[in-house]
């Protein structure tokens, strides 16, 4: 080409989480059933939507004016609602106005990042989920820049890597936090999201909170939103349907503005988003028109109990098949649908490999895991796709130095989900025990 069309930040779009879909699909085609955990697709596990749901959005189908453009920001009645929502909670209060819908939170954390300068960085949790590491990585160009999470105390951040990170580096304006957090499915304490708050308002920092799993925690386990314990400072909320209702398809989720007001280049990043959206004309109308007519619902919260007890009781499942296994960390979630398992240090080499009686597939794994820069978690789960079947996803392709896998906690069919983790140990057993 007569230019370069590409910046150098194009390098980071990585998202391994799809990505290893086009590795499982190729064994898939050689007869190996697979056993999909590699993303957080409730419909794709056997969730069923309950008819109550499906009658409201067959009944707004049904009206002509479903059809037609809504506000830029989002239909004005659902943005009403949800700040009714949000000021319950007595924390910062917000108007409609402070609410903008996005076409699904990828969009949103797209934008949010795409406005800023190159030189003014987030900082984020390490593991990473891909699309806040890659958008913020693409933005500036470089790596993304993140703080440590820790598997030795509950996937709690490191709150004095953190505090380090920011005093040393002036270009940080704003902390990424993801409570419940993906890809580790902890829920943070309100002593930590206090902490969070001190240092945003000791270096002049706003906050955003990737609030998406708000009210998906179990085990008797409750989350603080952002709202409540943000105070003075500056922040965004990022929230959506698509996991709570869960209805992923939608593709519908929105922004929440706090103190806006309080600190004129925040509201000046806030007052572009809207005029983002605004040359777009509108998101998606219809999950938005459902939103208040489905949480309003007397059935809703009953709805919304049982299925977090569902994957509450997933997870103890889940643990007891995979805790007892030496050489890896594991930790019990209460919040998100996920669950990040950690190898512990030293444990994994280049000899290690399950066997694959199928000589097509293990030529094709073999070639995977000969291939050049190729981490030891990758290894574990191109074999573990050959030998088992199972699709999980490296930990390492969230941005981090630890090496281990994701699971997610879905699967509604208890006998599928009893196979699907059996096979995960007793691929860890032998792979570990194979050296």
């Amino acid at each position: 080409m007569r230019q370069r069309l590409l910046r150098e930040g194009a390098n980071e779009l990585t998202y391994e989480i799809r990505g290893i879909v086009k590795k499982a699909v190729e064994i898939e085609k050689l007869g190996q059933p697979i056993f999909w955990e590699n993303i957080g697709d409730p419909i794709q596990k056997n969730k069923k939507i309950p008819g109550w749901i499906k009658d409201i959005v067959v009944k707004l189908a049904q009206q002509d004016d479903t059809y037609s453009y809504c506000h830029s920001k989002g239909v004005f009645s659902t943005r009403e609602f949800l700040a009714k929502l949000n000021n319950r909670r007595g924390g910062v209060q917000i108007s409609a106005d402070d609410i903008l819908f996005f076409n699904g939170l990828g969009d949103a954390i797209g934008k949010l990042y795409q406005y800023l300068i190159p030189t003014s960085r987030i900082i984020g949790p390490s593991p990473a989920y891909s699309t806040h590491s890659s958008a913020e990585a693409a933005h500036a160009n470089t790596h993304p820049l993140t703080y440590k999470l820790n598997p030795d105390v509950n996937w709690y951040p490191d709150m004095e890597d953190l505090y380090m990170k920011v005093r040393y580096n002036p270009n940080i304006v704003g902390i990424l936090i993801i409570n419940p957090d993906n890809p580790t499915g902890m829920v943070y304490p309100r002593y930590i999201l206090d902490r969070f708050v001190e240092i945003a308002r000791e270096f002049n920092l706003f906050l955003i909170c990737d609030e998406i799993y708000l009210n998906v925690t179990y085990n008797e386990v409750t989350s603080h939103a952002l709202a409540e314990y943000i105070q003075e400072v500056p922040g965004i909320s990022l929230k959506g349907i698509s996991k709570e209702l869960p209805w992923p398809g939608s593709r519908c989720g929105w922004m929440e503005f706090y103190n806006r007001q309080v600190k004129p280049e925040f509201d000046k990043l806030c007052t572009t988003l809207e005029n983002a959206k605004m040359i777009e004309v509108s998101s998606t109308k219809l999950p938005q028109l459902a939103i208040p007519l489905v949480m309003s619902d007397p059935r809703y919260p009953e709805y919304i109990r049982q299925q977090n007890q569902s994957i509450g009781e997933r997870s103890l499942m889940i643990k007891e098949i995979l805790s007892p296994v030496r050489g890896i960390k594991f930790n019990e979630t209460n919040g998100a649908f996920y669950n990040t398992i950690i190898f512990e240090d030293g444990v994994l080499n280049f000899h290690q490999y399950l066997k694959i009686d199928n000589p097509g597939i293990r030529s094709i794994v073999e070639g995977w895991v000969n291939e050049n820069l190729v981490q030891f978690d990758q290894r574990f789960v191109y074999y573990l796709l050959g030998a088992k079947g199972v699709c999980v996803v490296p930990i390492s392709s969230f941005w981090s130095n630890l090496l281990g896998f994701r699971v997610t906690l879905l699967e509604e069919d208890t006998q599928k989900l009893q196979e699907t983790f059996t096979r995960i140990r007793d691929g860890l057993v032998e792979y570990l025990g194979s050296a």
